[in-house]
């Protein structure tokens, strides 16, 4: 015991993280899915993105080849595809066709997103850095892509319609309602109402 806390043996509890599935495709050859929740946003300006994969996942190789990979938010529809993605390897199954999933094409990719899903982000790979276990690759966010469906009438982003899902440590989780927004903590009363009213 040290101040309260039990101490743990290192390891990868940071949670919850999101769950995606990330697809990827050599030119001419049928595309795959692989689940992963090590994924994050790592810069802005230009937008960027990391997902870590682990080398003998069959999807490292197509993403180290092809240099992309697509990055597909997942709403609680598509939580079971979700886990099979993430459990069965593309060496042995059509995911998309064993899921029903549908490849939608990509502007100058030739990874697809997956037209179930409420919003892609399409990455170029950037640059790779080995790990250890995994390769972590940098992307560079080339295109963003959401369903119609998943807007407001003021044409802003409806986080709350794509019921999106977390995942934490082995177990995954629908998120709650909103609690504050950035910046609440200091934002004039006025606001504070009419923001908290536009995002419950």
């Amino acid at each position: 015991m040290e101040n309260g806390f039990v101490q743990l043996k290192p390891g990868t509890l940071l949670a919850p993280v999101p769950a995606v599935m990330v697809s990827c495709a050599r030119e001419g050859e049928k595309p795959n899915i692989v689940t992963l929740a090590w994924v994050g946003t790592v810069n802005s300006e230009p937008p960027m993105c990391s997902v870590s994969v682990r080398k003998e996942r069959f999807s490292h190789g197509i993403i180290r080849e092809s240099g992309e990979f697509v990055i597909n938010l997942v709403g609680e529809e598509q939580l079971k595809a979700t886990d099979f993605c993430g459990v069965k390897s593309g060496r042995d199954v059509d995911k998309f066709a064993a899921c029903g999933l549908t490849p939608a094409a990509v502007e100058g990719f030739s990874a697809p997103a997956i037209a179930e899903c409420p919003l892609y982000l399409a990455c170029r790979v950037a640059s790779v850095q080995d790990l250890g276990s995994h390769d972590l690759f940098l992307g560079k966010i080339e295109r963003v892509g959401v369903k119609k469906e998943m807007m407001d009438d003021s044409g802003r982003l409806d986080f709350g319609r794509m019921k999106l899902i977390a995942y934490n440590h082995g177990v995954y989780y629908a998120l709650g309602g909103a609690l504050g927004f950035f910046g609440y903590s200091v934002a004039a009363p006025e606001v504070l109402e009419r923001r908290m009213k536009e995002i419950k």
